[in-house]
């Protein structure tokens, strides 16, 4: 379905992925948008499913599909506004009205798209917030692991109620010619002169089933403490199949201990158990499974549409693009630590954001030129692009030791060779792309490559080269690249297919732990399970956009302390898109300090690029003189 809106949005020139087309008639015409409306019809059983397995208690199931929308329970029917307009016929950028006919396609406004986010914005936060409160009302009063204590309690009540209803029905069994007497003498009196009823009500009360105020409470505890029992039941199944032994349960204990979540899931699971087994059943206290690197789908990679019914996981899953972003920033916002909620930036935030920064960009500093720059032997333009400079660094990891291994991952996704393009926007809209004059990413790629295992070589003297591994909607493992066989293994790169990260990662992760399979165990589920003594693994990841699984590699490097990543992002010049990503990456790195990044926009000062990263690889301060003794090509003996 994703693939098919993208072909239908490329159809009617849509270019915002959250704006779906819109005809001006619901009479079915079997064009190509009423198709894609029948198809989402179609597919609503299973999205009912989906629903139901992450539903919390008390929440209803709602869609958009036309068919059934006039009863459905959406809220973002009525309450968030068409990006096309207040009516059908949508307006046109100037304000007027498109009117195509009764088969006309109408064309987003740039006014009603940004009165659109903003109203979608508003009630995410409000149907958040109202969700995490009725989820946290519903959560049991009592603590779910001490019902036996509660059980006591309420045989204590059941015995105190068992004794007065004794003292009441002995009154009948000495009726007679006294019990007559006493009734005509008027009610007894006990020691101390208070008066003792026995209610002629009660025989009424018992064959009417009006119960006692302490029979209502017991009722009320009983049915409280078979609740706690089945959930508590339930919590402990699930554990136990999930985590069956004690090698399982090490895994899991060391995962959330690194990622800084064991007093949260602590507190989750005595305070808010409902939650907890929500979570539980959703894999968010353990590592993500290998299996999943190599799957185009996961649990982690499901969309998530609040407008159209698609459900997160957590109670505040409106306004998260997938499952993966979800859980990401819902470890993030949870972890040890940190300080105050790390909210993700909305669209209109993130763009107003990536534009900022993209106007704080300055020229780079002349002492990095080089004519033999990409940007400088083709003649895409004249000079360098400006670009935002790197925060100062500060070290984190422990510098790099002759035992760490250095290892490149390198993006070969379709955009990689296509012709540089950045999009215009009105507003928050969409409405094209510009040509930029810069290299194709592929030949900045490879230009920083070379410049960077050539200083590398310089510095740990392993003439050798490194590993090369490339990923799109793959992996390879191209070989071991040096200065010079660069040429001829770059004719083993195949440009091509989507952007899937982790299953390059998956490749690296397996040559590093084949280099050091001795110091490291393998787990069935997990995957490699690094000793005290594996190496460190210090990998540069080469990036041209947005990977479609980004978040989940960040999960999963939230989790290891024996990998430092530096990320370099190739971007189009003048582009907001790269910055958004940039700012996202920088977010990333603050609270991982095993994630560094540095960005490059348009034509690029590679030895500028180069110097930065090496910094952020090796983890010190290389000055400027020793850069330039490192970046000397290495003397390779024949």
């Amino acid at each position: 379905m994703q693939n098919e809106l993208q072909r239908l949005q490329l159809q009617y020139r849509i270019y915002n992925s959250d704006i779906e087309p819109e005809h001006d008639t619901e009479y079915y015409c079997n064009c190509a948008i009423h198709q894609y409306q029948r198809r989402k019809w179609n597919r609503l059983g299973v999205q009912e499913m989906w629903a139901k397995a992450v539903m919390y208690p008390g929440e209803k199931f709602y869609h958009d599909c036309y068919q059934g929308s006039f009863f459905s329970s959406n809220p973002y029917k009525l309450r968030v506004v068409s990006p096309y307009g207040t009516n059908m016929g949508g307006f046109n950028g100037l304000g007027m009205r498109n009117n195509f006919g009764m088969f006309g396609m109408p064309t987003p406004s740039p006014r009603f798209y940004t009165q659109s986010v903003r109203q979608t914005i508003a009630l995410n936060a409000s149907l958040n917030a109202e969700a995490q409160r009725a989820i946290d009302a519903k959560e049991p009063k009592f603590n779910i692991w001490e019902v036996d204590q509660l059980e006591s309690s309420m045989s204590n009540m059941n015995l105190a109620s068992d004794s007065e209803s004794q003292v009441d029905n002995k009154y009948p069994a000495e009726k007679g010619s006294s019990g007559k007497r006493q009734s005509m003498a008027g009610p007894s009196t006990t020691g101390n002169g208070s008066t003792s009823k026995t209610s002629k009500l009660a025989g009424l009360k018992k064959a009417l089933a009006i119960k006692s105020t302490e029979e209502k409470e017991a009722d009320k505890l009983a049915k409280m403490s078979a609740k706690g029992k089945e959930l508590k039941d339930a919590i402990l199944w699930e554990e136990n199949g999930r985590w069956p032994d004690p090698e399982w349960r090490q895994i899991v204990a060391a995962y959330q201990e690194k990622v800084g979540m064991t007093r949260k899931i602590a507190h989750l699971r005595a305070h808010q158990p409902t939650q907890y087994l929500h979570l539980l059943r959703a894999g968010y206290f353990e590592p993500i499974p290998v299996a999943w690197a190599a799957q185009a789908s996961n649990p982690l990679k499901f969309s998530i549409e609040a407008a159209s019914g698609w459900r997160g996981i957590t109670p505040a899953w409106r306004g998260y693009e997938d499952t993966a972003e979800e859980r990401l920033y819902w470890v993030l916002n949870h972890r040890e630590g940190s300080v105050g909620a790390r909210l993700k930036p909305d669209i209109i935030s993130a763009m107003n954001m990536a534009r900022a920064r993209m106007a704080s960009a300055v020229e780079p500093p002349p002492i990095y030129y080089s004519p033999n720059d990409t940007c400088h032997v083709q003649h895409t333009s004249e000079g360098y692009s400006k670009q935002v400079m790197p925060a100062p660094f500060r070290a984190f990891d422990a510098p790099e030791v002759p035992t760490d291994d250095t290892m490149i991952l390198l993006d070969v996704s379709g955009s990689m060779d296509f012709d540089p393009v950045r999009p215009n926007y009105n507003e928050y809209l969409i409405t094209g792309y510009s040509k930029s004059t810069q290299p194709k990413n592929k030949d900045v790629a490879k230009a920083v490559i070379r410049r960077f295992t050539d200083a590398m070589a310089n510095h740990d003297h392993n003439f050798s080269g490194y590993q090369l591994t490339t990923f799109s909607s793959q992996a390879n493992y191209i070989g071991v690249v040096n200065h010079k066989n660069l040429d001829q293994m770059w004719r083993n790169v195949r440009l091509g297919g989507g952007t899937r990260v982790m299953t390059g990662w998956q490749k690296v992760k397996d040559l590093h732990f084949q280099k050091h399979s001795e110091s490291a165990t393998h787990h069935p589920i997990y995957g490699w399970q690094a000793g005290p003594q594996t190496p460190m693994l210090r990998l540069l990841l080469l990036l041209d956009g947005e990977a479609t699984d980004m978040d989940e590699f960040e999960l999963d490097l939230l989790g290891l302390s024996w990998v430092h990543v530096t990320i370099f992002l190739i971007g189009v010049d003048g582009c907001p898109h790269h910055h958004r990503h940039a700012n996202e990456l920088q977010r990333i790195s603050e609270v991982n300090h095993h994630v560094s990044f540095v960005d490059a926009q348009g034509n690029t000062p590679e030895r500028f690029v180069t110097h930065e990263l090496l910094k952020r690889h090796l983890g010190y301060e290389v000055t400027m003189a020793e850069f330039e003794e490192l970046e000397q090509p290495p003397p390779y003996s024949e």
